[in-house]
């Protein structure tokens, strides 16, 4: 066998030990990676909840839910369900896409429930139960704020947009007043009304507002979503009420 022959032989062989090691190093980084990208299961906020909103609430408000994720994403103390977690609260603002994780979450008292937009500052309304949607107004929601009481230029009663933007950034306990009525014949009726503290962020002249009507007559709140329409206007009196 010749020289050259022995060579190409040697070669060869060198070629393919090669080939051999590049393809096991290849199937090892192959399986490397699917190891990181393992898709694995946890639990994801799809709308933003609020400091002081607890896991449970957000859960029912469909504000939750499961999405996978490859396992080098997944983040230490995450969850892949609510558990015995719900009564815990945020203690800060959680927002779309974030996975859900204990070290976010706390016990009642521990958030800062006065998380707000930068410039603006806090201030508190009562409510009655009708005038605060039923219940449904909850932290983080917006809502259009109306007046019930003297809204004309010479003190006519009636309904009007007091301001059509402002947001709730925390829900106080709710607590029950009576109020009596006396008909013409002279019977008195008292009945038992709840109303809800709701801290609202405002600036200078929203306040000013918001003190003054919360004193001359009732607030009510409109829960806005997305595609709510609120423009202000004139608002409603007996004189305008059935054109």
């Amino acid at each position: 066998m010749g020289r050259r022959t022995v060579i190409l032989i040697v070669a060869l062989l060198i070629a393919v030990v090669g080939s051999a090691m590049v393809f096991i190093y290849v199937q090892g980084a192959d399986k490397r990676a699917e190891q990181k990208q393992d898709p694995v299961k946890v639990l994801k906020a799809v709308a933003q909840i609020e400091p002081g909103e607890s896991l449970a609430k957000a859960q029912a408000a469909g504000k939750l839910n499961i999405d996978t994720v490859p396992r080098e994403d997944f983040l230490e103390g995450a969850i892949t369900s609510v558990g015995d977690n719900g009564t815990l609260v945020a203690l800060s603002r959680v927002f779309p896409g974030e996975q859900i994780t204990l070290s976010k979450f706390g016990a009642v008292g521990e958030q800062d429930p006065l998380a707000m937009p930068e410039g603006q500052f806090a201030i508190s309304v009562n409510l009655s139960d009708t005038g605060r949607v039923a219940g449904f107004v909850s932290p983080g929601s917006n809502v259009a704020v109306f007046m019930n009481g003297p809204i004309g230029a010479q003190g006519q009663d009636g309904t009007r947009l007091l301001l059509p933007k402002v947001q709730v950034i925390a829900v106080g306990a709710t607590t029950v007043t009576t109020s009596t009525t006396t008909a013409e014949s002279g019977t008195q009726t008292t009945e038992t009304l709840p109303r809800t503290l709701f801290t609202l962020a405002v600036d200078q002249k929203k306040a000013e507002k918001l003190m003054y009507a919360s004193t001359h007559g009732e607030l009510s709140f409109g829960l806005l979503t997305d595609k709510s329409k609120v423009s202000p206007d004139s608002g409603t009196t007996q004189a305008n009420l059935f054109r």
